[in-house]
């Protein structure tokens, strides 16, 4: 039964389903075992040096992401790196509109505070790059190497 449900959550995720009882299962998951100190987040090796580079420029960084506002503020403030929440300016999850609509990231600059056209979208989903071109977003299309519903290279969970 167990193994049906992990094979269930994989699946769903491995179609990039947002489905809300997803979410929620994630969420509790995450909750309990960041606050227990049984998981940190680990982000790929340069995303924090360029993190904290662009707001040694001057740029404010946002992150709009399908999980919830919680799921981000327990990632970035529970990871490998430490609590890294203060190198981000806000959070965007889907309450803001999906993101394959254009409609999305016109909200996102509205709310805060700048045109379309002064901000940078980061991805590895082309459908949202399609939405956030439609609002005038630039858009870098991220590639990283295939993991595994575990976010792993591998279905070996240490």
């Amino acid at each position: 039964m167990i193994q049906a449900v992990v094979d269930n959550v994989c699946w769903q995720m491995s179609l990039d389903r947002k489905t809300a009882a997803l979410k929620q299962l994630q969420g509790h998951m995450w909750r309990a075992a960041f606050t227990a100190g049984l998981m940190k987040a680990e982000f790929f090796a340069d995303v924090v040096p360029a993190v904290r580079k662009w707001r040694e420029a001057g740029m404010k960084v946002y992150i709009y992401s399908s999980g919830s506002v919680e799921a981000q503020k327990l990632l970035f403030g529970h990871s490998t790196e430490g609590d890294i929440l203060e190198l981000v300016d806000g959070h965007f999850d889907t309450k803001i509109g999906r993101k394959v609509e254009s409609e999305s990231y016109r909200k996102i600059a509205d709310s805060i505070g700048c045109s379309t056209n002064n901000i940078l979208f980061l991805t590895d989903v082309t459908r949202e790059a399609s939405a956030a071109e439609e609002a005038d977003v630039h858009v870098a299309v991220v590639v990283r190497p295939d993991l595994d519903c575990f976010g792993k290279n591998g279905s070996n969970l240490e």
